[in-house]
């Protein structure tokens, strides 16, 4: 799908988070061009912002998933604490070199608030076992046992669920992509794709959102829930044929295939979102305690949704017969 100059101008005039993707994945810009603007993120914009937010001890807010002092008396939840932050820094493409020591602070200094595990042994959470999994092997950290701590956390189903522990046995769309980019990024970034378990965890989460055509239950096939085709930057924790779209983008590149079939109906809901400007408008950010915003409020034209529907359906259109 060709971006007309201005919208393409449009997406250009922005951070260097996004605009280094942008460059790269839109613009076809050549690679030292995108890297050098990627390695402005650790000085300018939202990730030298986030970056000064850091605590001397390593921690963001002073906790590992939720501020210090946090009791749950906030209608929503806070996005400031450390597990936040080094997901931001990553998604934003900060070279690990900018935090430099922190892993060492992390584990002589952070503790989850589940039980006072140590941060990089991870927890009982899958969604934040996920991204402790993307985090360590981004910043150096053998974190082999929590890549095995998926496998053996596996639901009968194929996926995976952040409520085992209450006794859930079925799996959840947002639980099972969260654990899915995790491992993609394991896999892709620690070298893992020998590991023959590993790749069919993958796999089998995989099947369990394409038999669902990510979007509808599979016992009675009505849809998921309105969620599913609610547009919203960030993504946070939770599911969108958008979100999942893009983790099915990754994964076939890195695999070395084209798109499933069954990804059609999530195509059409992100292709009927596309406004004829070219955008993609936000429809809601998840509430709650920020350091700072990096999206526009709901009902403008959102520069990072707009990247990411473009992304998407220029894979889906350039991979498939016209």
């Amino acid at each position: 799908m060709p971006l007309a100059p201005e919208l393409l101008t449009w997406l250009l005039d922005t951070d260097p988070a996004l605009r280094w993707q942008v460059e790269r994945d839109l613009a076809g810009a050549p690679e030292d061009v995108w890297r050098a603007t990627r390695a402005r993120v650790a000085t300018e914009g939202f990730g030298a912002r986030l970056l000064a937010h850091q605590d001397p001890d390593g921690q963001w807010a002073g906790g590992a998933f939720f501020p210090a002092g946090f009791q749950g008396d906030e209608e929503y939840q806070p996005w400031t604490a450390t597990t936040w932050s080094l997901s931001s820094l990553r998604d934003w493409g900060l070279d690990a070199s900018a935090l430099a020591g922190t892993a060492e602070k992390l584990a002589a200094n952070s503790r989850w608030e589940y039980e006072d595990l140590p941060y990089w042994d991870g927890e009982v959470d899958c969604c934040i076992n996920s991204w402790t999994l993307a985090n360590g092997v981004w910043l150096g950290v053998d974190v082999s046992g929590i890549a095995r701590w998926f496998v053996d956390h596996r639901l009968p189903d194929g996926g995976w669920n952040c409520e085992w522990v209450e006794g859930s046995t079925r799996s959840s769309f947002h639980s099972t992509l969260n654990s899915l980019k995790g491992l993609l990024y394991y896999e892709t970034e620690a070298g893992a794709g020998d590991s023959a378990d590993l790749r069919a965890a993958r796999r089998a989460g995989e099947e369990y959102l394409l038999e669902r055509r990510l979007l509808h239950r599979l016992s009675t096939g009505e849809q998921v829930g309105p969620w599913a085709t609610h547009f919203g930057y960030p993504f946070r924790w939770g599911f969108s044929v958008l979100n999942a779209l893009d983790y099915f983008r990754a994964a076939a590149l890195h695999d070395g295939v084209g798109p499933d079939p069954r990804l059609a109906d999530a195509v059409g809901v992100v292709r009927a979102a596309h406004r004829p400007d070219g955008t993609w408008l936000q429809e809601g950010r998840h509430p709650g305690r920020v350091w700072f915003e990096i999206d526009v409020p709901p009902g403008e034209p959102s520069k990072w949704l707009t990247f990411y529907g473009t992304r998407v359906l220029d894979w889906w259109d350039g991979a498939r017969p016209a």
